[in-house]
């Protein structure tokens, strides 16, 4: 894995820029709320609006509304409309479900080195 340095020394014949894929990723991961519904349709499976709003309490309906359709057409999640029911779920697609490691992984790494949210606005 190679690592984003700008004042890698010339003389190293290593490129250190950054992956467009890497940087496409953490753009995606990175934008407010998209990490944490993913989080939630991994740990609690297919939810409904109202589910999700609940649990993503602090993301606005508006906001949750572009996010959803955002990762709905980035392919991963899926939004289900069953017949003759009003019923709308949304779910992970196999891509979707594929975060599991990577959410594994920076949970890890959070219990581990993040400071509880009390000491971080002190």
């Amino acid at each position: 894995m190679q690592m984003m340095s700008t004042d890698a020394p010339a003389e190293s014949g290593v490129d250190f820029t950054l992956c467009p894929r890497l940087e496409q990723t953490f753009t995606f991961l990175g934008k407010k709320w998209n990490g944490l519904i993913i989080d939630v349709l991994l740990e609690d499976g297919p939810q409904r609006f109202r589910d999700l709003a609940h649990k993503v309490s602090r993301c606005s309906d508006r906001v949750l509304v572009e996010r959803l359709k955002e990762l709905e057409q980035n392919g991963v999640i899926v939004r289900r409309t069953y017949p003759d029911s009003s019923l709308i779920e949304y779910d992970l697609t196999q891509k979707g479900l594929e975060f599991c490691d990577v959410m594994t992984a920076i949970h890890a790494w959070s219990d581990k080195w993040s400071c509880p949210v009390e000491a971080a606005e002190k």
